[in-house]
C-alpha cells in the first residue's frame, strides 16, 4: 500500500445535489423551531432515499452521557440524538446550526462505518458547503463591490505613467 504525500488519504464521497441538501437542511431547521415530526421525517426520508438505505431507528433523549455527547450512532444502526427542545439546556453551543450539523455527523456515522469519525466530519463539511449562499446574497455582495456610476477608483484615475513622470519631475526639482 502506497501512502500519499503528507500521509492524508482522500475520501471520495457522494453527497446529494445542492437542491436536495437545501431541502433536507430547511426541513431540519423547521423541525428545530416547530418540533413537528413530519418535517424531521421528510428530511430523513429524503436523505435515505438519495443514498438508498433504510431509515435508521432514531431515539430522542434529553441528554446523553451526562450532557457531554450530542449524538451517538451504534453498529446496529440505532441513533441517539438530543431532542431540539432539550438542545438549549446545559449546552455551550445552543444554536440551531450546531444541532443540524450534529444530525449530519451522526448520519455520516450511519453511512460510513470504516474510519467513521474522520469520514463523518468530512461528510458534515460537505453537506453544509454552499447552503448559506443564496442567489440574493450573492447579488447583494457583488453590488456592494461595484463602483458608483461615474466615479473611477483612485488607481484608475491617474495612469501609472503620469505618477512616475510627476515623481521624476519632483526629484529633478529637488536636485536643482
Amino acid at each position: 500500500m502506497i501512502v500519499p504525500p503528507g500521509g492524508i488519504w482522500s475520501v471520495r464521497m457522494i453527497v446529494p445535489p445542492l437542491a436536495c441538501r437545501r431541502l433536507i437542511d430547511r426541513s431540519l431547521s423547521v423541525y428545530f423551531k416547530t418540533h413537528k415530526a413530519a418535517d424531521f421525517r421528510r428530511a430523513v426520508g429524503e436523505f435515505c432515499r438519495f443514498y438508498g438505505v433504510k431509515r435508521p431507528k432514531i431515539e430522542w433523549y434529553e441528554y446523553i452521557d451526562w450532557g457531554k455527547t450530542a449524538g451517538k450512532t451504534y453498529e446496529n444502526g440505532r441513533i441517539h440524538l438530543i431532542h431540539p427542545e432539550n438542545w438549549k439546556r446545559g449546552r455551550i453551543y445552543k444554536t440551531e446550526r450546531m444541532w443540524v450539523q450534529t444530525f449530519y455527523h451522526e448520519m455520516g456515522h450511519f453511512l460510513f462505518w470504516t474510519d467513521a469519525e474522520r469520514k463523518a466530519d468530512t461528510f458534515t463539511r460537505r453537506m453544509v458547503r454552499g447552503l448559506r449562499r443564496a442567489s440574493g446574497e450573492r447579488s447583494r455582495r457583488a453590488a456592494s463591490r461595484r463602483p458608483v456610476a461615474g466615479k473611477r477608483p483612485a488607481s484608475r484615475a491617474r495612469g501609472k505613467g503620469r505618477v512616475k513622470v510627476a515623481r521624476r519631475s519632483q526629484a529633478r526639482a529637488a536636485r536643482s
